[in-house]
């Protein structure tokens, strides 16, 4: 038989220990909220002029370079994201950070994207650029990325599924071109819909 007064004692501790786990989590949460407000801050947002223009290539790997690379995959896990185009960054380099499924957090140097196959797949995306905005995009389901490390190395990856349409996504982003731009009439219309009174907003601060 176990001693009643233990076994009382025992489930207040449990109770009380789970209550501090409960409080620790809404506090990481909030914590981890604040950090995704601040980066999308620093984040360019439609309709920044920036968004539209065409990175140019990059020549010079140095360690420039690496320090801004380091800077966007910091930026990129504090706003919750899976890439991040130089562009969005504020830069023109030809240059995009994105998480690889089990892999760590790489950045793609003068990246190029050669389908893999005809098969295509329409899915719903999202951009830190356009806070709120979903819409349906046709992507190719598997490519093959070549690019260079920071250090300059060349780099070949083939990718289906997620990871395959984020780096569509961001190459895209390099080019001047939105999921706006990609998607249905009827879903630009909606997504301009949600944006344009953002706009407004900004711009009668």
């Amino acid at each position: 038989m176990a001693d009643a007064r233990k076994t009382k004692n025992s489930t207040q501790e449990h109770e009380q220990a789970h209550e501090h786990e409960h409080e620790l989590d809404a506090e990481r949460n909030v914590e981890r909220e604040a950090r995704r407000r601040t980066a999308l801050a620093q984040i360019r947002q439609y309709p920044d002029p920036v968004l539209r223009m065409r990175a140019r290539e990059v020549e010079v790997f140095d360690e420039a370079l690496a320090r801004q690379a380091a800077r966007m995959i910091a930026l990129m896990h504090d706003a919750s994201g899976v890439g991040l185009a130089a562009n969005q960054f504020g830069s023109l380099l030809r240059m995009f950070t994105i998480e690889l499924g089990d892999e760590s957090a790489r950045a793609i140097i003068n990246p190029r994207i050669t389908p893999l196959g005809d098969e295509l797949e329409t899915d719903e995306e999202g951009c830190l650029s356009l806070p709120g905005v979903l819409v349906p995009v046709e992507r190719a389901v598997s490519v093959r990325l070549e690019g260079q490390g920071v250090d300059g190395r060349e780099l070949t990856l083939e990718l289906d599924g997620l990871p395959a349409r984020a780096v569509q996504h961001e190459v895209d982003h390099l080019d001047g071109v939105l999921t706006i731009n990609r998607t249905t009439p009827e879903a630009r219309r909606e997504a301009l819909a949600v944006l344009r009174p953002r706009v407004v907003l900004a711009g009668s601060r």
